[in-house]
C-alpha cells in the first residue's frame, strides 16, 4: 500500500515522466521547423530541468522500494498504472485529461520560473 505521502510522490513522478516523454516527442517535431534555432534552446532547457526533477523523484521512490510496473490504457478517458510497493502491488486509475492538464501546468510553471530568472 501507498501512504498519502508516497502516493503524492508517485503522482509527481507520473506527471514528470509524462512531461519528459512529451518534450522528447515534441523535440523531433520542432527540429524540423524553420525557426528551430529559436525553439530548440527553450525546449532543451525545459527538458533538462524536468529530467532532473524526474530522476530525483525516481531515486526517492527507489529508496522507498516503490516502482512503476506498467501503464494500461483502459479507454480514451482512463489509464491504470500498476505500482510495486514493499507490501503489495497497487493499481491506480488516472483520468487522461486530468493528467494532460497537470503536465501542461508543470511545463508552464517551469517555463515561467526560467523566465523569472532571466
Amino acid at each position: 500500500m501507498l501512504n498519502p505521502e508516497q502516493r503524492q510522490l508517485f503522482h509527481k513522478f507520473i506527471i514528470l515522466e509524462m512531461a519528459v516523454q512529451s518534450l522528447q516527442r515534441d523535440f523531433s517535431v520542432i527540429e524540423n521547423l524553420k525557426m528551430s534555432k529559436v525553439y530548440l534552446p527553450i525546449l532543451e532547457n525545459l527538458l533538462k530541468d524536468i529530467s532532473q526533477d524526474y530522476y530525483d523523484t525516481k531515486r526517492l521512490l527507489a529508496k522507498k522500494k516503490i516502482r512503476l510496473v506498467k501503464w494500461e490504457k483502459i479507454d480514451e478517458y482512463f489509464t491504470d498504472i500498476q505500482v510495486a510497493t514493499p507490501g503489495n502491488d497497487v493499481v491506480l486509475r488516472y483520468a487522461n485529461q486530468a493528467m494532460k492538464t497537470q503536465v501542461e501546468k508543470l511545463l508552464l510553471s517551469h517555463q515561467n520560473k526560467d523566465q523569472a530568472l532571466n
